[in-house]
């Protein structure tokens, strides 16, 4: 099928505001007829699911954690973009915009964008309104940080936990909406697969992880905002539970998915630091606001960092990228860090390591509240002790976090940090609606590919997906439901909810019967070290070609020898885990197939045949300036449709951030 991506017509600025205009809506008495299905419910579900209740849909909200409140949303830290230009740093709806397309190595659909970048102003305000507590300046108003990939201050937050923060907000508004009885939400549930009657979404079965019964539910359309798939690589800065399981179903029902090869190497973690580690640790990406990187100009230089002279350190991005130093977007800083310890300079016991030191930014805001203060001369000692109460009231939670972890007071010794797997670009394809391949099937947040492009910008995941969820979503759906009117409940004894459950039951019993001798985490692992290995931060055709062949033996073992102790229908968070990594392994062998066929490099898909003298991401626009939607063909096989990129206003050049 010719994939449509249902772009409006008519001047980049206008288009938003000319959809709205003429899309069809529902009246509030039909509205009420009318039963929605939101699957997950971090920002982009709890948003959803929240606006959808106050217009008066009748909504079922599923979240496989205890509470709406452990969505992974919660792990956001550093900020959220809008572009409000309270610093009056030359910020407009344009340059967020441009940005945005620019970091994403010019591989985003462009109308997307800029609709993210138009209603990104309107997400403070109703942040705001909600109770959020973004820090404000002495005056009282909102404060901004800059973060990577650009030249202003346009970054909104609360300390370090700007994502819980915003999720409070977005739940305390879902908590109203379940009160009112417009929402109904079903917690400890996880979708295993969509029904579809006459090819179009009407439902979904889950299974409730307490009792271990599996439930039918209808819905006139379903909308999956069940975040990325990061945990492919096993570790990875996400919450254990989260796994692409729901979007995966999805994508064997029929919904294109889109881009899978394009997953984010986050440039501040906390390193590796043995086999034992089940996941990893971010670091914000707002310490680099403040923050210098460097590691030692000496190889395998083994002398403490309070001990290297300044004239000993090389600053290295602020070398290699003057214009934005220390500032450059995610996967450039990624791949510098990574050459860096590659040719030996790297720090730390394991020596995959490189520095993030505040000792300057610690004195500037010191001298700062000195001057503030009439202090005159003041020594050394007491313009450190004043600078680091700014920090730590900028920082602190994520200073006493780094310590607890690493039991090192990064106050006075820098911190050490190394990239990570974090954010997926790639996901469920969507059209200008958020509508996936599969009609009445939506996909909001980092569930989807519509964005990002290639490489997300710090502090942009969050704005997705509260723009999805508040000022999309409760747009777009109506056009699609506007048509389903008449169309009443349907039963959930239909022909197509007893084979789908039917499908889903056999798939547990035949995970249950294998009884072998491995377990689930074990096979996890080892699918994220050949995914780490051979699809991270650099990938190469010999290397993609023996990921895919090691994938499908790992597949094929992991069919006959995982063993999953306990019950069927009973509480069995092994067996949770089983499907999810079976889900994993089969994803894992769609992203190498997909970045072996897309041979240029872009963003943090590093192709190392597709490099720059100096070692940058080489793109091939002639050739790989479109979406790569895939489509499931059957057991491991897959038919490639290409959405072509069209850049009426941002044209696309070698990125340069020098």
């Amino acid at each position: 099928m010719a994939l449509d991506a249902k772009i409006p017509a008519g001047e980049m600025d206008k288009k938003w505001t000319d959809y709205k205009g003429h899309v069809k809506l529902v009246n509030p008495a039909n509205k009420r007829k009318l039963e929605v299905i939101v699957v997950g419910t971090g920002l982009a579900g709890a948003s959803a699911a929240a606006s959808l209740g106050e217009l008066g849909y009748r909504v079922k909200a599923f979240c496989f954690q205890d509470s709406p409140r452990r969505a992974h949303s919660i792990a956001a830290q550093g900020g959220i973009n809008a572009a409000k230009n309270y610093q009056n740093d030359g910020d407009s709806v344009f340059r967020l915009f441009y940005d945005t397309v620019k970091g994403g190595d010019y591989r985003a659909r462009e109308a997307n964008v800029h609709r993210l970048a138009e209603v990104s102003t309107s997400i403070i305000d109703q942040c705001v309104a909600q109770g959020v507590p973004f820090a404000r300046e002495y005056g009282g108003l909102l404060s901004n940080r800059s973060f990577g990939g650009t030249q202003v201050q346009r970054t909104f937050y609360a300390a370090g936990q700007t994502g819980q923060q915003l999720l409070l907000g977005a739940y305390s508004a879902l908590e109203r909406q379940v009160a009112l009885g417009n929402v109904k939400m079903y917690a400890r549930h996880e979708m295993l697969d969509i029904v579809k009657i006459d090819g179009v979404a009407r439902g979904i079965i889950a299974r409730d992880l307490v009792s271990g019964k599996l439930e039918r539910h209808f819905g006139h359309a379903v909308l999956l905002c069940t975040g990325g798939y990061g945990n492919v690589f096993y570790l990875s800065t996400n919450a254990m539970g989260s796994n692409v399981t729901a979007a995966w179903k999805a994508h064997k029902q029929g919904a294109y998915f889109g881009n899978p090869c394009f997953t984010q190497i986050h440039p501040t973690c906390i390193p590796v630091s043995g086999d034992h580690q089940s996941k990893l640790t971010l670091m914000s990406e707002s310490l680099r606001n403040d923050g210098r990187i460097w590691v030692p100009k000496m190889k395998n230089d083994n002398r403490s960092p309070k001990d290297i002279p300044e004239d000993e350190r090389d600053y290295y991005l602020e070398r290699r990228y003057p214009a934005f130093g220390n500032l450059v977007p995610r996967d450039v800083a990624s791949r510098a860090a990574k050459e860096r310890c590659d040719e030996g300079y790297g720090v730390g016991t394991t020596k995959m390591a490189v520095y993030l030191d505040y000792k300057d930014a610690i004195m500037r805001y010191g001298r700062i509240e000195a001057g503030k203060s009439g202090m005159v001369n003041p020594s050394d000692s007491v313009v450190y002790g004043l600078g680091k109460k700014v920090v730590e009231e900028k920082y602190g939670n994520l200073f006493e976090m780094y310590a607890k972890i690493t039991g090192e007071n990064p106050y006075e010794t820098p911190m050490r940090i190394y990239p990570a797997v974090h954010y997926t670009m790639g996901g469920l394809w969507v059209d200008y609606e958020l509508q996936t391949t599969v009609p009445g099937l939506y996909a909001l947040g980092e569930a989807n590919f519509s964005d990002h492009g290639a490489n997300r910008l710090g502090a942009s995941a969050l704005m997705q997906g509260l723009a999805d969820g508040y000022f999309v979503i409760p747009y777009t759906i109506g056009n699609y439901l506007a048509d389903d009117i008449r169309t009443p409940s349907i039963p959930t004894d239909h022909p197509a909810f007893v084979e789908a459950e039917k499908a889903v039951s056999e798939r547990i019993q035949k995970l249950m019967s294998i009884q072998g001798k491995q377990t689930v985490e074990s096979f996890h692992k080892r699918l994220g070290k050949i995914m780490w290995d051979k699809c991270g931060m650099a990938r190469s055709e010999k290397g993609l070609k023996q990921a895919i062949e090691e994938i499908r033996a790992l597949k094929k073992e992991f069919w006959s020898d995982v063993r999953i102790p306990g019950e069927i229908d009973a509480f069995n968070p092994e067996l949770d885990k089983a499907g999810r990594v079976a889900d994993f392994i089969e994803l894992g062998e769609l992203m190498c197939i997909d970045a072996l066929d897309r041979n240029e490099s872009c963003g943090g898909h590093f192709r190392e045949e597709s490099q720059t003298e100096d070692g940058e991401a080489k793109r091939d626009d002639v050739n790989y300036s479109y979406v790569a939607a895939w489509e499931a063909k059957g057991d491991g096989e897959w038919a490639l449709h290409k959405e072509a990129l069209n850049f009426e206003i941002v044209k696309p050049t070698q990125r340069s951030y020098k």
